[in-house]
């Protein structure tokens, strides 16, 4: 078993500028008893053979075969006058014999007598119990007056040389390592005005993160603070970052910032927090987002709340008004039932605005759906059935004088519900279809938005608004057919107005509707 320290040189470099490199080498030293090789040591197997090789010469006990090659003279050294340079790693390969050597003369001093040699209890010491017990716990000054000792995990004490990667003074085209300190069990010691780093610094260590500032001793024995830029090939993450390892190397990374909605698992992995999840600022865990519908207290509601109440206290106010003078002519005329249904229609639309501005539930749901048709049905079929009479009355007086049919105020209630009906009836398929119902939207793919919302697409939301749409253009068809009657029938020119005034704002609601896009609430107070 033979424990070898094997040098390792690792090079630090700072971000931009190669020259301001370190390099951190093995302390190695060299043995002068063998700075000179001559003829006379032979020990080595192996030597007579590189000898031959190295100067072309043979050994008086070689066999004769080539009586032109020379003898090897003992004047024949291999020395620097020659190009020798000495392997740096030959003080690890002395110093790992000797290591051994200590180990084997301990092991015997324990366990044989001293008058004995090589004894049975030395030969059945087994290889582990010999590198616990005796190898790892050597220690000697070795040749070159360093001390040799190892660890627990069998590493050597470290002793390194520090040099800093420097362009040549002379020539700016040439650079060299220079020897700037030395690092060991001792400490740092480094030679501060040797340092040369090429990045200029402006006094503000923060700016720049870059620089570090480390406290060295030096030469003269004085601690102080030195700013040097960072030897590290990979700083630590930040909040919401993880690490990817580059394949095969396990000590630098690059930082990868983790999705908006995904929180940090390890130093390795992101992990998505779900749909109505959002990550904590530090990255660690998860919080449920609040939900946004409309509320209460929100401008957008206090307007039409306001608009609705308004609007109900002067439909009650009118409502009053007929009731009080429900047996007078001009009610009469004005078709009283139908005015009552009318007036009914409106009132329920007033009320719509409360429930379209609720916190979405699966009963609100159900409500708006069918209260926002419903209640448009009312009014405008109303309306409908007396434009209708208005007008088939007059063509028939133009014809004869038979009363037509139909015109009485029962059958005008009969139409008007059966109207009405068709409403209910479209709405009721519309549940089946698409049964109501509550979802949470994420408006444009931004997952840090909840939206609470009923389960209606825009699009089956204006199709269930179609068949009021015939029924407001075919009210407004019959109050331009109708709007040059008698002035005791004017309602009709009033009539007319409304209708015009409706087919605008209808007009106007598709491309706001849809152009509001995720604004739900813009929609809900249009």
């Amino acid at each position: 078993m033979i424990v070898l320290a094997i040098p390792k040189e690792v090079f630090f470099l700072q971000r931009f500028h190669f020259s301001d490199c370190f390099l951190f080498l093995s302390q190695r030293t060299t043995y002068s008893s063998i700075h000179s090789i001559t003829i006379k040591k032979r020990r080595n197997p192996w030597f007579k053979e590189y000898w031959r090789d190295t100067f072309g010469c043979r050994f008086d006990d070689d066999p004769i075969e080539n009586y032109s090659v020379p003898l090897c003279m003992t004047r024949m050294r291999i020395d620097p006058t020659m190009g020798y340079i000495q392997e740096s790693k030959v003080q690890f390969v002395v110093d790992a014999v000797y290591s051994f050597a200590h180990a084997l003369h301990n092991a015997w001093l324990d366990l044989c007598d001293s008058d004995e040699g090589y004894c049975i209890k030395l030969k059945e010491l087994d290889g582990e119990t010999f590198y616990k017990n005796y190898l790892l716990n050597v220690s000697f000054i070795d040749l070159s007056g360093n001390e040799i000792r190892f660890d627990k995990n069998g590493d050597g004490l470290g002793r390194y040389n520090i040099y800093n990667y420097q362009r040549n003074s002379m020539s700016n085209n040439q650079f060299y390592y220079k020897r700037v300190g030395q690092w060991s069990d001792a400490g740092l010691e480094l030679l501060l005005d040797e340092l040369v780093f090429s990045i200029k610094y402006d006094g503000d260590i923060n700016k720049d993160d870059s620089f570090t500032e480390i406290e060295v001793d030096g030469i003269d024995g004085q601690s102080r603070l030195v700013r040097v830029p960072e030897s590290i090939c990979s700083k630590q993450c930040k909040v919401g970052q993880i690490k990817i390892v580059q394949q095969g190397d396990r000590c630098c990374w690059i930082c990868s910032a983790c999705k908006p909605y995904e929180f940090v698992v390890n130093e390795s992995t992101c992990e998505d927090c779900g749909e109505g999840r959002w990550p904590y600022p530090d990255k660690q865990s998860c919080y449920d987002l609040e939900l946004r519908y409309m509320k209460w207290g929100s401008m957008f509601a206090i307007v039409p709340i306001i608009i609705a109440i308004i609007g109900l206290i002067l439909t009650s106010f009118v409502i009053m008004i007929f009731v009080k003078y429900n047996d007078t002519p001009i009610v009469k005329a004005s078709g009283r039932e139908l005015s009552f249904i009318l007036l009914g229609g409106i009132i329920f639309c007033y009320l719509n605005t409360f429930i379209l501005i609720a916190k979405p539930t699966l009963f609100t749901c159900s409500l708006q759906r069918f209260g926002v048709g419903f209640g448009f049905a009312i009014i405008y079929a109303a309306l409908l059935t007396k434009t209708n009479r208005i007008s088939r009355i007059f063509d028939s007086a133009r014809k004869t004088v038979r009363r037509p049919s139909f015109i009485s105020p029962k059958s005008q209630v009969i139409i008007t519900c059966f109207l009405v009906m068709i409403q209910i009836f479209g709405t009721g398929i519309w549940f089946i279809l698409e049964p109501p119902g509550i979802r949470k939207y994420y408006p444009d793919g931004k997952r840090s938005e909840v939206i609470l919302k009923c389960r209606l697409r825009d699009s089956s939301f204006l199709l269930s608004l179609v068949y009021n749409m015939f029924l407001i253009t075919t009210c407004t068809l019959y109050a331009v057919k109708t709007r040059k009657i008698p002035e005791n029938f004017n309602e009709s020119k009033f009539i007319g107005f409304t209708m015009y005034t409706t087919c605008i704002i209808w007009l106007a609601f598709v491309p706001i509707y849809f152009g509001t896009g995720n604004n739900f609430e813009v929609k809900f107070s249009y």
